[in-house]
């Protein structure tokens, strides 16, 4: 596993990736305001139960949910702006924040957006589809910035990355390797049945949605594989 830090990876077309950062801000907000527990205590467990995705409640509605605030097929939206603590948060927003501007910047603000909602609503029916008995309730951001992950690599295989390697080891390395084993991650942990908080499907379900999505949101002209990259 790696955390970026820094892609060396200048924009091209915008000048600030603002829907990016506005995702940031908000899904921040959203954390520190309603489940963070600074404000309104005991929000995390109400704000997940009523906009997280249940998947037995999702395909076969039972009344299992205590509370709803929102109709079923929208909490494939509202989940992905939910986090169960500071470090799902951080790490999710930091993803995003390394690789997110560059993706804006390939598509365009409005497609930008579009893509990531996809990119969230697929990753959560993958989990949905593969977990259908689950009761637990899915939240995060991690579908939706798989898929901004899956199109990076697509796009920027060539491009330094600076990354910390288990946590501690800084190195910089081409984007192929660093997510190329992320995702080798992701496919090994559900091949072997990793039991943990961990929405492997839902990953699996963004990088797919982010692969094949990418070559249609592009802006015309947007190499795939950095070709022409000198």
């Amino acid at each position: 596993m790696f955390i970026p830090l820094h892609d060396a990876n200048p924009l091209r077309h915008l000048k600030t990736a603002y829907v990016t950062r506005s995702i940031i801000v908000v899904t921040v907000l959203i954390y520190v305001v309603f489940q963070s527990g600074l404000i309104f205590a005991g929000g995390e467990e109400v704000a997940a139960i009523g906009f997280g995705v249940i998947p037995i409640e999702f395909l076969h509605p039972a009344g299992l949910r205590p509370l709803t605030f929102v109709p079923e097929p929208l909490t494939l939206v509202t989940y992905m702006f939910l986090h169960g603590n500071w470090l799902h948060l951080g790490g999710n927003m930091l993803f995003l924040w390394v690789f997110g501007d560059n993706i804006e910047d390939a598509m365009g603000h409005g497609r930008f957006l579009a893509f990531y909602l996809l990119c969230g609503i697929v990753a959560g029916l993958a989990h949905t589809i593969a977990l259908p008995s689950s009761e637990q309730m899915l939240i995060g951001a991690s579908g939706a910035v798989a898929g901004i992950i899956s199109a990076y690599v697509i796009l920027h295989p060539r491009v330094k990355l600076w990354v910390l390697v288990l946590m501690r080891i800084p190195l910089r390395i081409r984007a192929m390797w660093a997510i190329g084993g992320w995702i080798a991650y992701q496919v090994v942990a559900v091949l072997i049945g990793i039991q943990d908080q961990t929405s492997w499907w839902g990953h699996l379900g963004g990088l797919v949605a982010g692969a094949v999505l990418i070559p249609f949101f592009r802006r015309p002209g947007v190499p795939l594989f950095d070709r022409g990259l000198d």
